[in-house]
Parts: structure tokens; sequence; C-alpha cells
């Protein structure tokens, strides 16, 4: 990922999830809290948080 915000819906169509926007926060990726889906932040790239 080059953002650090990702929106998530399980990629599935009628079969995925509701779409959550996620934020990766300082660790640079987090897990989607319905599919699982790992989001990770590509190296190199900003966080648009800030300090």
């Amino acid at each position: 990922m080059e953002t650090d915000r990702v929106g998530c819906d399980g990629g599935g169509g009628a079969l995925g999830h509701p779409k959550v926007y996620l934020n990766l926060g300082k660790d640079g990726h987090i897990d989607c809290p319905y599919c699982g889906r790992r989001y990770v932040l590509k190296a190199g790239a900003k966080s648009g948080e800030h300090h």
C-alpha cells in the first residue's frame, strides 16, 4: 500500500462484507476485522499521520 488509509469490502462482491475504512497507523500494517486481509504500507511510502 502507498497510503496509510484503506477501504476493505472483502473483495467478494455480494459475498464480501460491509465496507470499512482502516488506518494502518504507526506500525504500518493492519488486518481487516471482518475478513482478516492484511494491509501493509509499502516501504518508503510516507504516512499521513501527524505526530
